[in-house]
């Protein structure tokens, strides 16, 4: 008889700056045999993929949500439950293997991957638990004495998750054979680096990811992780880490871990913005003289409210100086802003209809400490109901001032310029574009001749010392400035 293997996954990056509650609305989850048909490129899939052949797989659930704020306690708690309650009723089990971010909290209880690992400990002590991670997961004591072995993503932005999820499944493999008796370590690294400093890419990341690749490979590690921890999550535990996992060795474990620990924290200083990166109002001056040079589209990351990271994606801020800014509100064609979450000026544009106007109260619904609504008159443009590319949000289309901003009913990423298509807007044919983002992905990136970060307002501040932290472990770099660094051990 095939043993059996429970699988499943919470994907959730969390930031506690962001006061939105992530509830139900904004939770996807698949369940049983629809989880098993997946076909995507994501670690729960690559779990799958090498295991299903040789096991008997018991799929639990498989939950997600865009960055956002906290987890609704209830509905997490409904959803831990069910996944607990599957696993269960499925023993005895051989093995468990799950698909983790590693960074997701939750209302009054703080890490989910603390908690759900631990209860599953308590269910099944002797069963192995192997995880993948996002490379942004941020680490406990907790979550270390709760599974067997972990390993993160290697690549940012993300395009080995499948990959990664993979390397979980073997190291399972690995200890049903019996020849793997996973021993880990792991050290906290006092440093907060966010996505936009830390792309794999570019120096440092991409000298330090192939020094952990290379002891990963030739120094008999089984798995080798830099997790880059979620530098938007007020918590106890905020920071880079390093894991490591071998077989029964523990010295080389702390070996590895205290190499690559090291040789982060020599280059701290390097983690800096390497794209072109301003203020505000000088990120308008520069789109400016570039487009009257005849160099566009222009494309601005609003990267202080950037959804993909975990803000609101209702702060008005960007938005206001650009419509106060008569040199980017009278572009021809007009400048075109994406998006604002503002589900009440979503649903009375489609209420209007195309070519009507509207008076509304636009953004800051959620987030109404960093900004303020912008009352104003909107002319609908465009509408384009339940799209499928923004997990069935509804979109619109407004004119407002001479800027084309789109509105969304739920809280979604804004990089795909498929967005604008949908709703008539050629983005090729635009001189501006500004997008609630941080680094540029690949399908905008692709549009710009030129492209800039603002450092904007919200939760995604990019300027750290703009963000009120008071649970965060201190000193820290760059918060606290240099200091000295003495590795110790979390294992």
């Amino acid at each position: 008889m095939a043993k059996k293997i429970a699988i499943g996954g919470l994907h959730h990056e969390s930031d506690t700056f962001n006061p939105i509650v992530t509830g139900e609305r904004d939770i996807f989850v698949s369940r049983g045999e629809d989880i098993l048909s997946f076909n995507s490129r994501n670690a729960i899939s690559g779990i799958i993929a090498t295991l299903k052949d040789k096991y008997e797989l018991i799929p639990t659930l498989f939950a997600r949500a865009v960055p956002n704020g906290e987890w609704d306690r209830s509905y997490y708690e409904e959803l831990r439950d069910e996944m607990l309650d599957t696993i269960k009723k499925a023993l005895p089990l051989d093995g468990i293997c799950l698909a983790l971010h590693g960074s997701m909290r939750v209302k009054e209880i703080g890490p989910a991957e603390e908690d759900v690992l631990g209860r599953i400990r308590e269910i099944c002590p002797d069963v192995p638990v192997f995880v993948s991670l996002d490379m942004h997961a941020t680490l406990t004591e907790k979550m270390l004495k709760s599974a067997d072995g972990f390993v993160g993503y290697k690549t940012a932005p993300h395009i080995d998750e499948f990959e990664t999820g993979e390397h979980a499944a073997r190291m399972l493999i690995s200890y049903l054979n019996g020849g793997f008796r996973p021993v880990m370590s792991a050290i906290r690294v006092p440093l907060l680096a966010s996505g936009e400093m830390s792309e794999t890419n570019v120096y440092p990341m991409s000298d330090i990811m192939e020094k952990v690749r290379e002891t990963e490979a030739t120094d008999g590690v089984t798995a080798l992780s830099l997790l880059m921890g979620f530098p938007w999550a007020d918590t106890e535990n905020t920071s880079a880490y390093v894991l490591s996992v071998t077989n029964g060795d523990k010295k080389l474990a702390d070996s590895a871990c205290l190499k690559i620990a090291d040789y982060v924290w020599e280059r701290r200083a390097s983690f800096t913005f390497y794209n072109e990166t301003h203020e505000p109002s000088i990120a308008l001056d520069k789109s400016f003289e570039s487009i009257s040079s005849g160099i566009y589209p222009v494309v601005i990351s609003d990267s202080g409210d950037n959804p993909t990271a975990g803000s609101s994606q209702d702060v008005t801020n960007f938005l206001k100086l650009i419509l106060a800014d008569e040199r980017m509100s009278k572009l021809d064609p007009p400048l075109v802003y994406q998006g604002i979450y503002d589900p009440e000026v979503t649903a009375a544009a489609i209420k209007a209809g195309v070519g009507k106007t509207v008076e509304i109260s636009l953004g800051a619904k959620f987030d109404s400490k960093t900004s303020s609504p912008i009352e104003c008159s909107a002319k609908v443009l465009a509408i384009r109901e339940k799209w499928e590319g923004a997990y069935f949000s509804d979109l619109a289309l407004l004119r407002i001032d001479g800027v084309d901003v789109v509105v969304t009913s739920g809280h979604v990423g804004c990089y795909d310029p498929e967005m604008m298509r949908v709703l008539g807007v050629s983005p090729e044919n635009r001189k501006c574009i500004v997008v609630k983002l941080g680094y540029l992905e690949p399908e905008i990136r692709a549009i710009s001749k030129r492209s800039m970060m603002a450092l904007t307002d919200g939760s995604s501040n990019e300027v750290f010392t703009r963000l009120d932290y008071k649970k965060i472990p201190r000193p820290i770099y760059p918060l606290d400035g240099d200091f000295e660094f003495k590795p110790s051990f979390m294992l």
